[in-house]
């Protein structure tokens, strides 16, 4: 059979998932949070159980404030008639308050209405039916100066409401509908100095039928289907003129990078009824600018600041805006007030970077990006949120800290676009984003021949061009998004595409367009230049060196080996003591923390390579032992891969995005770490292969190559690669000095480990080491390989992996013996109430066996992982004699008031927990 092409790999999906989720419609806008059951929700709202906030907004000019927070309740336990809700004074007695963005199912966790949802089957306990009829959400509002005008801006609706204010209906749910959508209702005439209501009726949502959000196949849907308000309701204050759709467009010289030029471009609407003149002035970075407008009765003009009439926007020695890791990450502010007879009536802010993205197609047609005229391997994952859609800016900001720590430089976002302070996050570190709409729902119904979601109506055609156009004047000013993906699975046709690029252009969206993540084209934009080959399931590590289907070729925009087995810790945290057998005795079992999806219902295919490579597991423990050896060794070879391959002059590497960088719900598939933010092998395999300077082996043809991410070029290296027995007997040993690699991705072959070495059979390792002219040890890769060759049977390939007709023979690894490793551990405090506690680790043993994979846990007094925490490095393998020291930072208040300890752990090493203890600075 050959490799059936991604539109049969979404049908066979689709078909599987629609029998499952009957019941249960898919749904939700990834957004980020790391809460539990019963804590106050994010963004602050009230407390549960606690009163509705009452929203105070102040009277001045560009004033935009976030509803504090919302009663809701089922419009089945509701009779009164929305003219009654919707009144100030409503007795809203037995409703369930909630914070601003809140989904209906996040509310009733947050009032502990059911058990923890990320614990067993807990989650597919709670009632489906609950949320197949509207929910009202009724918030209040103080106004004090009546002279202002007032307006709604309404966004983040799933999927569509009625909305009504101070009795009176301002908009229906046919234009209140999909999930990005923003609207601006003029309720001047309705607002009344002291407290004004404002009541959605928010309807069920179904990402099949409507332009929302699902959760495909990623993991277990909520039953509510992120129904909801997902993005903060504004209330904006202003006088007769308003100031809209401010945003600055930037030109850089990439040759030199010593200019930029600055236009600024506004939108004015005069809201009276009289003539008046607007005067809009103010500053993008360092340059003043002004102008007058002349305005009829509710006339609205464009404003445009060139710099051809202002030479001050044009900037020398501009402070440029880079991903992390290329350089810094400089913001300018664009701040600007729209003023009539000298009396300010509208203000706009934003933030803005300077940097220039390219993304045309290379001789072999892969999408190759550049960032300020220089050349980028974009190694991403795809982000997914909480489940529930809860905000909560520090776990984002823990989750986009981790991403750098893997050595990632993007992450990608099928649909569920995160807020405002998501970008704001990114543009802060230097992460790049890949936004775009989604696959195997209402956005490709229309194209996607008969997969799920249905065909467009009329009224689609309009939501969609409005989505387009509001995340594309959200997102342009953000540095840090370097396109947008108006297909997933599928391009869009021409009607579509037409409308979302005139939407784009009026926006003057400023980076690539890619008309679809997989290998398709669109009537205009053409060719995507990615491919969508997968696998979405174990294969071994040589895959990845194969120039072919999901090999390190081309842009590939998900792939990964598919399952991931979580830490010890995670795993009894999300799972019971039944479950837990399972996991370990039946790989044919239906795991539910796996996937909804047929397909992926089960961890066959990665247990029967786990056992047939390593051995049966002898229980959990050794379970979840074997499968960090498996994660790491298989998220390691696929970044090596693809980094290897980017230099190449024929059909190289261009982007790879690991399918998937976390999970919004506790899972066993598809993440590189874990809800909680523990770090197992999939995370320490990708932070190895994606180090600054590597040293790494190739599967294909035993080369030993250093690859340099850095934009240097690193010269005077030496590269070493020794061969053992399990027992630590040395095979085979050489050196190659003088090694020079250019930087920005190139790589240097230092040498190749021969076809046959004498005294090795089965199972051995392999010690790569790189120095630098002083002897420095600057990058250390080990490996474990066999004689034994994993055999692919390319020919039977399917959509979501290929076969492996023999495993290579890893079953003498369980033959090493106990490696004895001493810990010693220190804790000091630092900076922004973080510690940092150090810890040296030194194999002691007086024979030659090395210790494989000693993985360090940071845990408190109760011995539970501290979460999150960045380890210099870990899971490091030492031969007798050799020492290392790490070091681990986190945030103080995450002991819980405890003293910190490091607990020890190896594939032959012995469990043990150590103190760290504190010493002062």
């Amino acid at each position: 059979m050959v490799l059936r092409p991604a539109p049969f790999r979404r049908r066979a999906r689709a078909r599987v998932r629609r029998a499952l989720t009957a019941s249960l419609a898919l749904g939700g806008l990834l957004l980020t949070v790391s809460l539990t059951t019963g804590a106050a929700p994010p963004g602050g709202g009230p407390a549960a159980g606690g009163p509705t906030p009452v929203t105070r907004v102040g009277a001045a000019p560009g004033t935009a404030t976030p509803l504090a927070g919302f009663a809701t309740q089922s419009s089945a336990k509701v009779s009164d008639t929305p003219a009654a809700i919707s009144t100030p004074g409503y007795p809203a007695s037995g409703w369930h308050p909630v914070g601003p963005r809140s989904t209906v199912l996040a509310g009733l966790l947050a009032a502990d209405t059911y058990p923890d949802p990320f614990y067993s089957t807990n989650l597919k306990k709670i009632p489906a039916a609950d949320f197949t009829v509207p929910w009202w959400y009724r918030g209040d509002f103080t106004v004090a100066d009546t002279s202002r005008r007032t307006y709604l801006d309404v966004s983040g609706v799933v999927s569509a409401a009625d909305v009504y204010v101070n009795g009176a209906q301002v908009a229906t749910k046919d234009r209140i509908a999909g999930a990005y959508t923003q609207h601006e209702l003029d309720v001047t005439d309705l607002v009344r100095a002291g407290t004004n209501t404002v009541a959605f009726r928010v309807q069920p949502n179904d990402p099949r039928k409507n332009l929302t959000m699902g959760w495909i196949d990623w993991l277990q849907p909520p039953p509510d289907e992120n129904m909801g308000i997902v993005r903060d309701v504004l209330v904006r204050r202003g006088g007769p003129v308003a100031l809209r759709d401010a945003h600055v467009t930037t030109r850089l010289d990439t040759e030199s990078l010593a200019s930029a030029e600055l236009t600024v471009k506004a939108r004015v609407r005069n809201d009276s009824a009289s003539q008046v003149t607007a005067t809009v002035s103010g500053t993008a970075g360092p340059a003043a600018i002004s102008r007058t407008v002349p305005l009829a009765p509710h006339e609205t003009k464009a404003v445009t600041f060139a710099p051809a009439d202002f030479p001050q926007l044009r900037l020398d020695r501009p402070k440029v805006w880079w991903p992390a890791g290329m350089g810094d990450q400089p913001m300018y502010d664009l701040d600007l007030t729209a003023t009539v007879s000298g009396t300010p009536s509208d203000t706009a802010h934003h933030s803005f970077g300077i940097r220039d993205v390219k993304a045309p197609l290379n001789a072999d047609g892969a999408r190759q990006y550049r960032v300020n005229g220089r050349p980028l391997l974009i190694k991403a994952g795809g982000w997914s949120p909480d489940v529930f859609l809860r905000w909560d800016a520090r776990s984002v900001e823990d989750r986009l800290k981790y991403t750098l720590d893997l050595g990632l430089n993007t992450v990608r976002l099928e649909g569920h676009i995160e807020p405002d302070e998501f970008f704001d996050l990114a543009d802060r570190y230097g992460v790049l984003t890949l936004p775009g709409w989604e696959c195997c729902d209402k956005w490709e119904g229309q194209v996607n021949g008969d997969e799920t979601g249905e065909k467009w109506t009329p009224a689609d055609y309009a939501v969609a061009k409005d989505s387009m156009a509001a995340e594309a004047a959200r997102l342009r000013d953000h540095p840090s998004v370097i396109s947008f993906l108006i297909g997933s699975d599928f391009a869009p046709d021409a009607t579509i595409e037409k409308d979302y690029l005139d939407a784009l252009e009026a926006a003057d969206w400023p980076t690539p367009v890619i008309p679809a993540a997989s290998a398709k084209s669109s009537p205009k934009l053409g060719k995507s230049g990615m491919k969508m080959t997968g696998p979405y399931d174990w294969v071994p590590p040589d895959y990845w060196y194969a120039k072919r289907e999901g090999g390190a070729t081309g842009f590939n925009s998900e792939t990964s080996a598919g399952p991931d087995i979580p830490t010890l810790d995670t795993l009894r945290r999300m799972m019971s003591p039944s479950e837990l057998e399972t996991l370990w005795r039946d790989p044919s079992a239906k795991q539910y923390h796996r996937s909804p999806s047929g397909t992926f219902g089960d961890l066959k295919l990665f247990d029967n390579a786990l056992i047939g490579r390593y051995g049966k597991p002898t229980g959990l423990t050794d379970y979840v032992r074997k499968a960090g050896l498996a994660r790491y060794e298989a998220v390691r070879a696929q970044f090596e891969a693809y980094a290897r391959n980017f230099s190449d002059t024929s059909r190289p590497a261009t982007g790879v995005v690991h399918w998937m960088l976390n999970s919004g719900w506790t899972s066993l598939h598809w993440q590189l770490f874990d809800r909680y933010l523990d770090q197992g092998g999939a995370y320490y395999g990708a932070k190895k292969a994606n180090e600054p300077l590597h040293i790494q082996y190739s599967y294909d043809s035993r080369s030993v190559v250093v690859v340099n991410s850095e934009h240097t070029a690193a010269t005077g290296l030496t590269a070493r690669v020794s061969l053992y027995t399990p027992d630590g007997t040395r095979k085979f040993d050489k050196s190659a000095t003088g090694l020079r690699v250019p930087g920005d991705g190139g790589k240097a072959t230092a040498l190749t480990v021969p076809a046959d070495v004498s005294g090795l059979s089965g199972a051995y390792l392999v010690k790569l080491q790189l120095t630098d002219g002083a002897g420095k040890e600057v990058s250390r890769n080990v490996y474990w390989l066999s004689t034994e060759k994993d055999v692919l049977d390319w020919d039977n390939t399917d959509w979501y992996y290929t076969p492996t007709t023999s495993y290579a023979d890893l079953t003498g690894l369980d033959d090493m013996a106990e490696a004895p490793v001493s810990a010693t551990a220190t804790t000091t405090g630092g900076p922004d109430s973080t510690a940092t506690t150090t810890v040296t680790l030194r194999n002691t043993g007086s024979e030659r066996t090395p210790a494989l994979l000693v993985d360090a846990h940071l845990v408190n007094g109760s011995g539970k992982p501290v979460l999150p925490v960045h380890w210099s490095d870990n899971e490091v393998s030492l031969w007798p004699g050799e020492s290392v020291t790490l070091t681990a930072t986190y945030r103080t208040a995450d002991l819980g008031g405890s003293a910190p300890s490091v607990r020890i752990s190896g594939w032959n090493t012995a469990t043990r927990t150590v103190p760290a203890a504190t010493r002062a600075r």
